[in-house]
């Protein structure tokens, strides 16, 4: 991640054109025109050496002879001159560039990085339509059009795609803060960019247009910041092959999976639509509620029947809850609609309904518990003015906290209509479909903000996860240049992380195999045991509910014999025995993992067996997981209302199934050998989930098994013990989700004095929006320890917090610290700061700061101790800055 100098980029003082011209029609003029005629307030230069004047202005030969170093330099010069140009414009003290110019090669590209880098100057592009930041009256850019000024933020890999956007934006009234076309992204990228228009108060919402991620790990950091804060919308081209293909050729950059990119969406908390005007009526919804809705039932009411039935299919198809009425509210509507209305849901006022009428069955519905929002419909009669029943239900709807969509149909007799909602803030649609659509959108964005601050369920701690005993097991297979492992070698690993396995013995003969199956008793499975066949089925090397020595025998021979016989090149090693696992009512399931290019291990959940693909029920998500992830991806599949308790079949055990989600996750972030993992099937019932089968990939990895996940994992590394000076031993551990309840009974133990120490200010309590994103944290960008003790996270007290959290940069870092009052004088304090500015100097953080209330004696004695400077603040007459310089 990295904001240095975007500034410069994003809201420039002065500018200069790199290749500026007057010459009709040329990329020189073109911008040149734009960068004149937009009303931009600063210093403008053209900068051309075969030029005495552009435009009627000055022409200087090169950015090094200008009266001033620009902030921002915009070059449309021929590609092989660019490198050399970046040069002189960063040893100019120019701290940014908009790379227009297209056509480079591969080394013309890097020969710009290196040109800039020892400036710190921040590049965008090349091959880009420019920059547009229409508050300042800026138009660096090819664009056609100057955009209105207004709060949205639009990125776009596509200059084409930016250029449509402005055109359609217009007539509508849809202002920008800024428009960024990408191009190649050398260097400024989405992460780079969602940095700083996370920090922004100008920025209300965020659009991207997007074709490829190309660092995923610095795109799901800034990503899932900003969309704490901000709707971030997205548009994701690409979607099917043919149109990767496509992307491939426009972008040089691999579009990837777009199941994988609809998970890491998700997960990051942003809203994805299908679609321009999706995009823009998703940020308009979202501007205009007043209220989210606080589910997904939705009741509609309509004078039409044909429109109404189109929004109930709609609906259905958006995965929209139609509400119930329920006999309260149906005897409401009875009371004031003709005998004749519709009786259920659609709510059908009928055709020739009066003002009234809509105005009085819509506060039945506003009334009404059963529903989370309204979707009211309107086409044009000649028994009722459109205008007078917009009218009467912006008025019957003024006080109501619900969200209420609307959508009157029609042109002529409609546009007054919607012009009256937009004023008073009710989005307003042009057909049923698209307002369904806005309450899906709303739907789907309330989703994702409550799973970014939900606070998952403890983690039980009875299991122990043992890495070192999976190193061992895949060593040998590691030596040997072996890709895939044995089945009772997978068995084990799983085992490891206390997976539950069917229990896999070792058979090199009918002989054995027959002895094995005796000393069970019961039904047995028979399996073929090659390193070099992962798909069993496949040759026949599958034998199921044999039952007596005899049968395992003759089967045993049968499969060595049809192996042999298909795949004459696997080694045989003989066969697997294991008991037949049976569950009534059991339920066969999937869980996996693959790489993604871009993304990196990706889990995968779904209805399993032999089967699978036919069945083609999955879902994918990201790890690490917790349980309430885990939950979530599973409540994503169609298996997961059977999972659920189906018909006279109770529920599966649900925790079961997430807990092996977790324990797979925690395997992959231990593990970076493990390229694939396939647990199918998993059986599951009421009471357990065991693996009955398992295939695992290798791949050699020097990496740690972090490095290689889009999101930072838990860093099990930093856990440690203190001893305080009193002789009690305490556990120091990174903060987890889970810890919210724990860090929420923190504050309210705390003196009234700690807590104007801690806040100054002084509050009983935390809300659950400001403890969940105190205790759901970026590894990648901030670290908290908490002192607690050994025992479930969320179960366990939290006595000490200390957080630091870095700038985008790593280069400084804020810390804050909190200890319950009773463990104060006991060395608590200075022993966090020692381990939270240990860990800092590990992360090459240049600066720790932090705000001390003068009244804090004793964090400023710790502080002083530890060698900070102490600084009073000219703003501030209650508080000192205190900072420590690393090096």
């Amino acid at each position: 991640m990295s904001v240095r100098n975007l500034d410069a980029l994003m809201n420039p003082r002065s500018v200069a054109l790199v290749g500026a011209s007057d010459r009709e029609g040329s990329l020189g003029s073109l911008v040149w025109r734009n960068l004149t005629r937009a009303g931009f307030k600063g210093m403008l230069y053209p900068v051309n050496p075969r030029r005495k004047s552009v435009g009627g202005i000055v022409a200087y030969k090169d950015v090094s002879v200008l009266p001033e170093a620009p902030d921002l330099a915009v070059i449309v010069t021929p590609p092989p001159l660019v490198p050399e140009l970046v040069a002189q414009a960063g040893a100019a003290g120019t701290r940014a560039a908009v790379i227009i110019s297209a056509g480079f090669t591969a080394e013309q590209r890097q020969q710009a990085l290196d040109a800039a880098k020892p400036y710190l100057m921040r590049l965008q592009g090349p091959n880009c339509l420019g920059l547009i930041v229409p508050p300042l009256g800026f138009n660096g850019s090819f664009a056609q059009l100057m955009p209105d000024s207004g709060g949205i933020a639009f990125l776009s890999q596509s200059g084409a795609i930016l250029t449509s956007v402005i055109d359609w934006a217009g007539p509508r009234g849809i202002g920008f803060s800024h428009l960024v076309s990408l191009g190649e992204m050398a260097d400024v990228d989405f992460g780079d960019l969602l940095d700083y228009l996370a920090i922004d108060p100008n920025v209300t919402a965020i659009l991207m247009y997007v074709e490829a991620i190309t660092n995923a790990r610095k795109f799901m950091s800034a990503a899932r910041r900003a969309a704490r804060v901000k709707p971030v919308i997205v548009i994701k081209a690409g979607r099917h092959p043919q149109a990767a293909k496509a992307v491939a050729s426009h972008t040089g950059a691999m579009a990837g999976s777009d199941d994988v990119y609809d998970a890491a969406f998700r997960r990051a908390g942003m809203l994805r639509v299908y679609g321009l005007p999706q995009l823009f009526t998703a940020f308009e919804t979202l501007a205009q509620l007043k209220m989210m809705p606080k589910g997904d039932r939705a009741a509609i009411l309509t004078n039409g029947g044909g429109i109404g039935i189109l929004a109930t299919d709609a609906a259905i198809d958006a995965g929209i809850t139609l509400s119930e009425l329920g006999p309260e509210t149906m005897a409401k509507l009875d009371a004031v609609l003709p005998a004749t209305w519709s009786k259920g849901n659609p709510i059908d006022v009928i055709g020739d309904a009066s003002p009234e009428r809509y105005a009085a069955a819509l506060t039945a519905l506003l009334a009404d518990p059963d529903n989370d929002g309204i979707i009211a419909l309107n086409c044009p009669t000649a028994t009722a003015d459109a205008s007078a029943s917009a009218a009467a239900v912006i008025e019957a709807y003024a006080k109501s906290p619900k969200p209420l969509f609307t959508a009157w149909i029609g042109q002529a007799t409609a546009a007054e209509a919607r012009n009256m909602f937009s004023h008073f803030h009710i989005p307003s649609f042009e057909t049923p479909e698209a307002a369904v659509r806005g309450f899906s959108h709303v739907v789907r964005y309330r989703r994702s903000q409550e799973l970014l601050m939900e606070t998952p369920p403890s983690m039980p701690t009875s299991f122990a996860f043992n890495a070192k005993a999976v190193e061992r097991i895949i060593a040998p297979a590691l030596a040997e240049g072996r890709a895939m492992l044995t089945s009772p070698e997978a068995q084990a690993v799983l085992a490891a992380y206390d997976i539950p396995t069917s229990g896999t013995e070792i058979a090199s003969d009918a002989a054995a195999a027959a002895a094995i199956a005796e000393r069970l008793g019961g039904p047995v499975a028979v399996k073929i045991l090659s390193p070099d066949i992962s798909h069993k089925s496949d040759v026949g090397g599958v034998a199921l509910d044999l039952r007596g020595p005899g049968k395992v025998a003759r089967a045993t021979l049968e499969i060595l014999a049809r192996a042999r016989s298909k795949r004459p090149d696997a080694r045989i090693l003989g066969v697997t025995v294991e008991p037949m696992i049976r569950r009534s009512g059991g339920v066969e399931l999937i869980i996996g993992v693959t790489e993604d290019a871009q993304f990196g291990p990706i889990i995968l959940f779904g209805e399993g067996g032999t089967a699978v693909e036919l069945i083609g029920d999955r879902a994918l998500a990201l790890p690490p997981l917790n349980l309430k992830l885990a939950r979530d991806l599973m409540a994503s599949t169609r298996v997961w209302k059977r999972l659920s308790g189906y018909r006279d079949q109770p529920p599966a055990n649900l925790d079961a199934i997430a807990l092996t989600l977790t324990k797979v996750s925690q395997l992959i972030v231990d593990i970076p050998q493990v390229a694939e993992l396939d647990i199918n099937p998993l059986l599951v019932d009421a009471e357990s989930a065991i693996a009955v089968d398992a295939r695992i990939r290798l791949k050699p990895n020097d990496l740690p098994g972090s490095a290689r996940l889009a999101i930072s994992p838990y860093p099990r590394e930093l856990e440690t013990s203190l001893l305080t000076t009193d002789g009690t031993n305490y556990l120091l551990r990174p903060i987890v989700p889970e810890d919210e309840p724990q860090v929420q009974a923190l504050i309210t133990r705390l003196s009234p004095e700690a807590i104007r120490f801690r806040y100054f200010s002084t509050i009983r309590e935390l809300s659950h929006r400001d403890a969940a994103r105190f205790t759901q944290i970026d590894y990648d960008r901030e670290m908290a320890l908490v002192l607690t003790e050994t025992g479930d996270a969320g179960k366990t007290p939290v006595y000490a917090v200390v957080r630091l959290m870095s700038d985008p940069d790593n280069e400084t870092a804020e810390y804050s610290i909190v200890v319950e009052d009773r463990l104060t004088g006991r060395g608590v304090g200075t022993a966090l700061m020692h381990r939270i500015l240990d860990y800092a100097k590990s992360r090459g953080i240049h600066e720790v700061f932090g705000y001390v209330m003068k009244e804090n004696a004793n964090m400023l004695g710790v502080c002083e101790a530890l060698g900070f400077s102490v600084a009073a603040q000219p703003d501030d007459f209650d508080s000192y800055r205190v900072s420590l310089q690393l090096g």
